[in-house]
């Protein structure tokens, strides 16, 4: 058998690398363990939230599944930070497992170029340097011209609860122990990860008299720009408790058995998502924790606890979970475990994501050391974009961190590398205020449609919101509003938009202050934050074209770092591990100071003026 592309893994990164590199008319093969588990939402039942929302939108944005798939299989919308600035709001949707993996399904199978098989890899072909296909366990070995991994935790993975250990990407899943061993192999600098997930809960176990009810927004958001609520199903209510010092001490006597306390896991967990029992270590003052309890689905007789993911053994589990307010009758359906495995570090990667020491070979998603569906899916679709353009023998798609999070992604992971499971925060972001889950679809969308890979009804939807934004605009510049109604002191008349640049001026008010009928949210929302932002937005504007000015000074391939007089050993050192092909892809690296990116400016004009004079003479 002859494809262009192989997807190795049907998680969240596999579906978007095989859905992106199928709509350039790719012949792809997504090869999983199990077809049947195909976008399998393997720890939360949940999609979006802080930072995240972002990545899903800019999928969305460029013709992806999960926002859609999100939409479809919602259960709770809910605005974060709806009271806070625009740049920091985030949309969290929970979604039926069932649901979502159905949705996911369906619109794969729905690609003729696209087809899935339940085989497993055991090795990567490579000759001269290229990958050239995979080995199946059945010895059948099948060509490719372009080779996307995306093995999640099943790398070597290895599950654990209490004592008990046994190997596994997820419960129910065993793990790519062969594959992972020949990974390791071709040297690209393998170490261990670790990730959890909590006990799961039988709903009619719990008391949820006893639980603080958290309903969902009405009206309620949506995760796609082509969503809307009339394809939610039916919603479900969200719940809160939380853990006490009875709990706590019900952990605090397993701890010698807890796995990661004994030593027997070596891999870094998630700083931001800790386990229950590394929380009341590091945060030993703290009496409670919050819990919020998460409906798996519809038809689900089980909830997720999210905020006790725990590895602990299963009697102290059993205690933790029942000294819970409205848990005390509550039964574990399947016990929480912490799940260790290999990832790679992604600073052998390109800007692709394809490894810069083997040629058409591409990583994406927990084995680039991430942690998250969002985080994941994002790589999936730089991945399957990138190797599709490839074999077109087009310019790849590299995303600035000036014009998406999703180009923050990739920037901190191929250049700072990571320790611990890397997640997305709207902190990472320099410019965020330009880069709103809001307007992704300004950002991106029209690239998409350049490429082709969004049909004419998306694009159809994208021009018809702008003309909107457009007209709208223009006709709210005409309108006249007395200004001391929105704490003015002035009471000569101006144009609505200036108003709006006040901080008490709400758009929404003036509408109904003027009688003019509201647009749709998604114009409203761009209308007030551009005009009401707009001297932020034109001082991150001014930073962004300082810093083009040094992403536009490109280092010479020939330059040799180790030649530069001046810097350190250390600094020569991690310019040679990162290789930067700009100035500012240099500055971005932990450890490189501005007098070290001096001496590197002024090395390189001495080389090119050498250069200049070689070809002269």
């Amino acid at each position: 058998m002859n494809v262009d592309i192989i997807v190795i893994g049907g998680g969240h990164a596999g579906c978007e690398a095989a859905y992106a590199a199928s709509r350039f008319k790719k012949k792809v093969l997504l090869v999983t363990h199990d077809i049947s588990a195909i976008g399998q939402m393997s720890c939360n039942p949940a999609i979006g939230g802080l930072g995240k929302s972002h990545l899903v939108r800019e999928i969305d944005a460029m013709g992806g599944l999960m926002g859609i798939c999100a939409d479809r299989a919602g259960i709770h919308f809910k605005v974060l930070n709806a009271s806070k600035g625009p740049a920091v709001r985030a949309t969290r949707s929970q979604s039926d497992r069932e649901l979502y993996s159905n949705s996911v399904k369906s619109i794969i199978n729905s690609k003729r170029l696209l087809t899935s098989i339940s085989e497993e890899v055991v090795d990567i072909e490579i000759q001269n340097g290229k990958a050239t296909g995979v080995k199946l366990k059945s010895g059948e070995i099948i060509s490719a011209k372009k080779i996307i991994l995306t093995a999640g935790t099943f790398l070597n993975g290895k599950l654990f609860t209490g004592e008990d250990e046994v190997e596994g990407g997820r419960k129910k899943s065993k793990s790519s122990k062969v594959l992972a061993n020949c990974l390791r192999s071709l040297d690209l600098g393998d170490a261990r990860l670790k990730t959890g997930t909590p006990p799961r809960i039988l709903t009619s176990s719990i008391d949820f008299s006893a639980l603080e009810i958290q309903p969902g927004d009405s009206p309620r958001p949506c995760m796609s720009f082509i969503g809307s609520s009339d394809i939610h199903p039916k919603q479900m209510n969200c719940f809160i408790t939380r853990t006490n010092t009875k709990t706590h001490d019900f952990i605090r006597s397993g701890l010698d058995r807890s796995p990661m306390f004994s030593g027997r896991i070596d891999g870094v967990g998630p700083r931001y998502c800790p386990s229950i029992e590394d929380k009341i270590h590091r945060f030993a003052d703290k009496e409670s924790h919050q819990i919020f309890i998460e409906p798996e689905g519809l038809t689900s007789d089980e909830v997720y606890p999210n905020g006790i993911s725990t590895s602990m053994p299963k009697d102290i589990q059993k205690k933790m979970v029942n000294s819970i307010l409205g848990f005390e009758k509550a039964k574990i359906t399947q016990f929480g475990y912490a799940v260790e495995y290999d990832f790679f570090d992604p600073r052998n990667l390109s800007q692709t994501l394809e490894t810069k020491s083997i040629e058409n070979l591409y990583f994406a998603g927990q084995i680039n050391g991430t942690t998250g569906y969002e985080e994941a899916a994002a790589q999936g679709l730089v991945a399957g974009i990138n190797a599709a353009l490839s074999l077109d023998g087009k310019e790849p798609w590299v995303e600035s961190r000036a014009n998406s999070y999703i180009g923050v992604l990739i920037d901190d992971l191929i250049t700072l590398g990571t320790k611990e499971p890397y997640r997305m925060f709207t902190s990472r972001a320099e410019h965020r205020l330009l880069l709103r889950e809001d307007n992704a679809d300004q950002r991106m969308t029209p690239y998409a449609h350049s490429l082709g890979i969004i049909g004419n009804k998306r694009w159809g939807i994208f021009q018809k919101k702008m003309i909107k934004i457009d007209a709208e605009t223009q006709a709210l510049e005409k309108i006249k509003i007395d200004p001391s109604s929105f704490g003015g002191k002035n009471k000569t008349k101006q144009s609505v938009l200036s108003v709006l640049k006040r901080p008490e001026a709400k758009l929404e008010d003036i509408y109904k202050l003027v009688k003019r009928p509201l647009p749709e949210k998604g114009v409203l929302l761009d209308i007030e934050t551009t005009k009401k932002y707009a001297g932020y937005i034109e001082r991150q504007n001014k930073e962004i074209k300082k810093i083009k000015k040094y992403e536009n000074a490109k280092i010479p391939k020939e330059i040799i770092f180790s030649d530069i007089n001046g810097l350190s050993n250390e600094v020569k050192q991690k310019l040679e591990k990162v290789l930067p092909k700009t100035i500012a892809h240099a500055q971005r690296i932990p450890g490189i100071t501005p007098a070290a990116i001096s001496l590197l400016l002024v090395h390189i004009k001495k080389e090119l003026s050498s250069l200049e004079k070689k070809i002269g003479s």
